[in-house]
């Protein structure tokens, strides 16, 4: 349930959270002070109390026989997945690419699930976008301005006049790629020139850019060693820490090195191991399960010294 009061600035927003019948009242984003996105991103995950974001990397084949059928089974199936993980989550990373290979239905899929999503939680267009600086302005205003996404994901290798549209917006958050989680970022981003490698290159270049306190950082559980070494480069910076689910990265250290001094700072992702962990009529079942499961590991990994 959303309850939504005008307001001044962005308005005052609360959202019924909870498990089972114990739900609470939580007002998030307040009359006078508009939070940028360090103060919005640290706000949601005190207040969820949790350090899961989960993914939605919908694909139509994988999804339960009964729902394909709908009108928009993308969207049928993000919202049955959102309803049964929101009391777990602090945040949604939706892979556009998931919507856009399907082109105008796809699309629409996309809009829907942004707009069905609650104003308590990180929404973030994982799109991976960077250009020449007009092109960056529309992939800013697609994904900020139509989709209404709080955060995007943007590849930084083309430099500071590319990713300065996205920049412009102190609500609106960037994470950066710096060390991905696959195997093939050994192939470039391991590089060195003796001193540093190409991820602490932009770990450093992206403080930098941080002026509005928007900026953050995706950086693999698939690399823990090299996530503490990030972490010690950039200390506040926001981390998206993708790689804890079926990529079978390390949840526990990439934790302990990832979180900041108030055991926050971070949100890890996790996409299959959640989405589909079952295929059957007992998904969102399924879902809740695994999401509760994650967020517990996670909170309970803050605990290991």
């Amino acid at each position: 349930m959303i309850i939504t009061t005008p307001g001044q600035a962005q308005g005052v927003i609360g959202i019924l959270r909870g498990e089972g019948d114990t739900q609470t009242l939580k007002i998030f984003i307040g009359g006078e002070k508009r939070m940028n996105f360090y103060e919005r991103f640290d706000h949601i995950l005190h207040h969820t109390n949790s350090l899961l974001c989960v993914g939605l990397d919908t694909v139509v084949e994988k999804i339960p026989p009964s729902l394909r059928h709908e009108d928009d089974p993308l969207f049928a199936f993000n919202r049955a997945i959102i309803d049964a993980t929101l009391p777990y989550a602090a945040a949604y990373k939706v892979n556009t690419a998931f919507y856009e290979a399907h082109g105008h239905a796809g699309w629409r899929a996309l809009e829907a699930t942004f707009r069905y999503l609650p104003a308590d939680v990180l929404k973030i267009a994982d799109a991976k976008r960077g250009d020449i600086g007009n092109t960056s302005q529309m992939y800013a205003k697609s994904l900020f301005s139509v989709l209404n996404a709080d955060a995007v994901t943007v590849n930084p290798l083309m430099g500071t006049d590319s990713v300065a549209p996205f920049l412009e917006d102190e609500t609106k958050g960037v994470f950066f790629l710096c060390l991905t989680s696959n195997a093939g970022a050994q192939d470039f981003q391991y590089f060195s020139d003796g001193t540093r490698t190409l991820y602490e290159c932009i770990a450093e270049k992206v403080l930098t850019w941080n002026e509005r306190h928007n900026c953050g950082l995706v950086v693999g559980a698939t690399h823990p060693q090299q996530l503490q070494r990030i972490r010690a480069i950039a200390p506040s910076l926001p981390l998206l820490v993708p790689g804890i689910g079926a990529q079978g990265g390390d949840l526990e250290k990439s934790v302990q090195f990832g979180i900041d001094e108030n055991g926050r700072g971070a949100i890890y992702n996790s996409s299959r191991a959640i989405i589909y962990a079952s295929g059957g009529e007992d998904f969102q079942q399924a879902a809740a399960l695994s999401a509760k499961q994650t967020r517990d590991a996670l909170n309970a990994a803050k605990m290991i010294k």
